[in-house]
């Protein structure tokens, strides 16, 4: 089965959020599996369970609190986020191992441009060293998966102290541009699904 990859550019958090609500209440067993690639403007997501005490203070940018995993992250131009709309029943995938196959995905796609990355099994992510370079958080439901990951490529960093990102205190958040990497999203968009591609075993990528 191949995997369709839609290239949205800039679009505002909440419309795309509902579209992906959307999307998996009304797929079936035939549809493919799609990742939609975008970036959004200046935006704090707060997971369903998420503690606003880790909204430190966030100013004028505004907060959504969403139907994902997880706690409080950030949004903003320079970021790639890359929404994962994937039939894991279908896959017979468990919710875990689709977690760690997106993470070796990432962690492959760095070591491409010689950066060192690795996942914390305490705290789903990618990081390099001890700071934090990929954010991920999904939504099972109906046995399909919703929203992503966001992987940071040349965006400005200061809103993260705005934040405990993903809810841990003092937690240094870093980029692919600052570390050799690509500097913008057009550079590292196939790269980065192609990875994925290859991860969650699917026989070819159609980007529309």
């Amino acid at each position: 089965m191949h995997l369709i990859v839609r290239q949205l550019s800039q679009q505002p958090y909440e419309p795309v959020w509902r579209r992906m609500q959307q999307f998996t209440d009304e797929r079936d067993a035939t549809t493919p599996d799609e990742i939609w690639l975008v970036e959004h403007p200046p935006v704090f997501t707060l997971g369903m369970n998420g503690n606003p005490e880790h909204l430190l203070n966030p100013g004028e940018i505004p907060v959504i609190k969403i139907d994902r995993g997880g706690q409080v992250t950030y949004h903003g131009p320079g970021q790639l986020v890359a929404y994962l709309l994937i039939d894991i029943k279908r896959r017979k995938l468990g919710i875990r191992a689709m977690v760690e196959k997106i993470e070796q995905a990432i962690i492959n796609l760095l070591a491409d441009y010689h950066i060192d990355a690795h996942g914390r099994r305490d705290a789903p992510g990618v990081y390099v060293g001890d700071k934090k370079i990929a954010a991920l958080g999904l939504r099972v439901r109906r046995g399909c998966t919703f929203h992503g990951l966001a992987l940071n490529v040349n965006m400005d960093l200061e809103p993260f102290h705005h934040i405990n990102p993903c809810g841990y205190a003092g937690m240094e958040v870093t980029q692919l541009s600052a570390l050799g990497g690509p500097d913008t999203i057009e550079a590292i968009a196939k790269p980065l699904c192609q990875n994925l591609a290859n991860y969650l075993a699917y026989n070819g990528v159609e980007f529309l």
